[in-house]
């Protein structure tokens, strides 16, 4: 039984063999000022020709940020909550947006993100919701779309289509970052027999080949490890069946 990179290139394979294509599509978290890890991040967009949609945590962000996106073809700011605060309960689960929660408070800090990014980005910025640690209250959800958002991205296979009316669901897959084992990276045999598994299920039917496949990265907290094996997979799914995929819906 082939593991590892080995199992990786026999899934494209048969991939290519079937004649079927895969969109793919990176989301990176926790965007709030031009940093040296940025400009990385961007460098290797840049170098796959992959843009970055780029999830800003509006309150802090910088007005250097947009004027560095400004000048980026591959950077694409998106909507990352607030103000990234839990408000969760002590015993649950970090989140931004809980079902604890009440909506209208919620949603008014959703709309608080939004306002204050389309004044940071104008055109530039991108109509997602991405909840900070890819959890929200499904309470919300119906009420999105009327705060001018398109889509909306958590983590893990999507199980419809549309998270709710007007309300596409892309979700990112691959999360290459332990972050439960000190935030390096998690081993290359656990990232791709996951990956290996999400690929022969969308061959075969079991999932959605139409959401993009989607790699979520903190270009923040990235070691030289995590970089290496970024660049390494990207590279080996875009010489395969993968092609590049990005949001782009008018914003309100």
């Amino acid at each position: 039984m082939t593991e590892g990179w080995d199992a990786l290139d026999a899934e494209l394979e048969q991939w290519a063999a079937a004649g079927l294509r895969l969109p793919l599509w990176w989301r990176d978290d926790d965007a709030v000022t031009p940093t040296d890890a940025l400009t990385r991040l961007e460098a290797m967009a840049t170098r796959l020709d992959l843009p970055v949609h780029l999830a800003v945590i509006p309150k802090a962000a910088e007005d250097a940020l947009a004027q560095h996106v400004s000048q980026s073809s591959h950077l694409i700011p998106v909507v990352h909550g607030w103000a990234h605060v839990n408000h969760a309960n002590p015993d649950k689960k970090t989140c931004e947006f809980p079902s604890t929660r009440p909506v209208d408070e919620a949603l008014t800090d959703a709309e608080q993100g939004v306002e204050r990014l389309k004044h940071l980005f104008g055109a530039r910025l991108q109509p997602m919701f991405v909840p900070p640690w890819n959890r929200i209250s499904p309470a919300m959800l119906p009420w999105l779309a009327g705060l001018g958002f398109a889509a909306i991205s958590t983590y893990g296979p999507r199980k419809r289509t549309q998270a709710a009316s007007g309300l596409v669901q892309i979700n990112t897959h691959i999360d290459p970052i332990d972050w439960k084992g000190g935030r390096g990276l998690m081993t290359e045999a656990q990232i791709l027999a996951k990956l290996v598994a999400n690929l022969q299920a969308r061959r075969s039917g079991q999932q959605d080949n139409a959401e993009p496949l989607g790699l979520l990265t903190h270009h923040l907290v990235h070691t030289d490890e995590v970089w290496e094996f970024c660049d390494t997979l990207l590279r080996r799914l875009l010489d395969g069946p993968a092609h590049p995929w990005r949001f782009n819906e008018r914003i309100n």
